[in-house]
């Protein structure tokens, strides 16, 4: 009650402020300085109300901002689902997909990594679309396009996950190391990563994150709702649970 009363009496001062000069000027009621002063010894006699009305508005933004996400979420089902260009492994007519924008430079992504493999053995109906987002540098950005050139091969998920297994420096010669492991042709892997296309594809990927308010790595989309951070396997399958849930 006492937030409304100040959001009140702050409407009634901001309602009356332009005719304050003309009423102080031509009446003998208090002017503009015993109105601040007012105002002043109001604020003072009960400071927790700002604390209060800013609690407030936070959370005003906060609901503003979930609400704006879920409807990006809605009208971006195509890139997020369906562009041919991300990656995608599990089950691909799974009846739950989860969307993770991940850096292979990224100790979050490094460590949500057995978590994600994990799901899909777990979960006989989860699809995981692949969503490269190399925000940490060249470095970054050079594994990603070698791991999308690794699709040529038939090779993306193995090369994937021991990218995000190794503990090295993702140097060309580390990628080309863990390539090699993998079972890759690595110098046909060197050919296919400098296509075109593969910058395409990661291009894309920066200007959704931006529309889904995912600014970090790793961010998952799931069930309608983006969730950041390197989720554990109990959230990750409580998420795909509710997801399945809803439809």
């Amino acid at each position: 009650m006492r937030l409304r009363a100040v959001l009140a009496f702050t409407v009634a001062i901001l309602t009356i402020a332009p005719i304050l000069p003309a009423w102080a000027e031509s009446s003998s009621a208090p002017g503009q300085p015993a109105l601040d002063q007012a105002i002043e010894q109001y604020i003072r006699s009960h400071p927790e109300v700002i604390e209060q009305a800013l609690q407030s508005l936070e959370v005003t933004r906060q609901e503003e901002e979930r609400l704006r996400v879920v409807q990006a979420v809605a009208t971006h089902q195509e890139e997020l689902l369906r562009d041919p260009a991300s990656p995608a492994s599990g089950n691909l007519n799974g009846d739950v997909t989860v969307i993770e924008f991940f850096d292979y430079r990224c100790g979050y992504c490094k460590r949500v990594a057995g978590a994600v493999t994990q799901l899909q053995r777990d979960d006989p109906g989860v699809q995981v679309v692949y969503k490269d987002f190399p925000i940490l540098g060249e470095a970054s950005v050079f594994g990603a396009r070698a791991a999308l050139a690794a699709r040529e091969q038939g090779k993306h998920q193995a090369f994937h996950e021991a990218l995000l297994a190794s503990d090295n420096e993702l140097t060309k010669e580390e990628v080309f190391a863990i390539a090699q492991r993998v079972g890759l042709d690595v110098k046909k892997l060197d050919g296919d990563l400098q296509a075109p296309e593969r910058q395409t594809a990661i291009d894309r990927n920066p200007a959704l994150a931006t529309l889904l308010g995912i600014s970090g790595t790793p961010g998952f989309v799931v069930g309608g709702a983006v969730h950041p951070g390197a989720l554990d396997p109990t959230r990750l399958k409580t998420l795909v649970a509710k997801a399945r849930t809803k439809r």
